[in-house]
C-alpha cells in the first residue's frame, strides 16, 4: 500500500514519518508488524505528535470540519493540543457542544430504530 494509506491506518501525520517510509511502499505484513511491534519513531509519533486532523479532531472532542471552523488546518503535537484544552476558546467549546449534540441525536435516532424493530418484531 502507499506510505499515505499506511500513515492513516497507523494515525501517524506522514509528512513526520522517517524518508524511508515515505518513499517505500508498505505490505499487510509490514503494516501488522508495525502495529504489533512499534518503532521508536512510530510510539514518538503517536505520543507526541504531530498528529493527523483525525487525531487532533478526537482528542479535542470535535469534528474534523469543526476544527477547519476553528482555524485549525495544520497537525499540532500533544502539547498544541493540551494548551488548546487548557485555553478552551469560544470555538472549541462551540464544536464541542454541536459534537455533542450530534452524538446525543445519533443515540436517539439509534434508539427509535431499535423501538420500532422491537414493535415489528411483536408484531409478527
Amino acid at each position: 500500500m502507499k506510505p499515505a494509506t499506511a500513515a492513516k491506518k497507523l494515525g501517524v501525520y506522514l509528512p513526520a514519518t522517517p524518508a524511508s517510509f515515505q518513499e517505500g511502499v508498505v505490505t499487510r505484513a509490514e503494516l501488522n508488524e508495525l502495529e504489533a511491534n512499534p518503532p521508536e519513531w512510530l510510539s514518538e509519533l503517536r505520543h507526541n505528535g504531530p498528529h493527523p486532523r483525525p487525531v487532533v479532531a478526537a482528542k479535542l472532542g470535535v469534528s474534523i470540519a469543526g476544527l477547519a471552523r476553528g482555524g485549525v488546518t495544520e497537525a499540532l503535537t500533544t502539547e498544541q493540543i493540551e494548551a488548546l484544552k487548557q485555553e478552551r476558546p469560544e470555538w472549541l467549546e462551540k464544536e464541542r457542544a454541536t459534537q455533542a449534540g450530534v452524538r446525543k441525536e445519533a443515540t436517539r435516532i439509534k434508539q427509535l430504530k431499535k423501538e420500532k424493530e422491537q414493535r415489528a418484531a411483536e408484531r409478527d
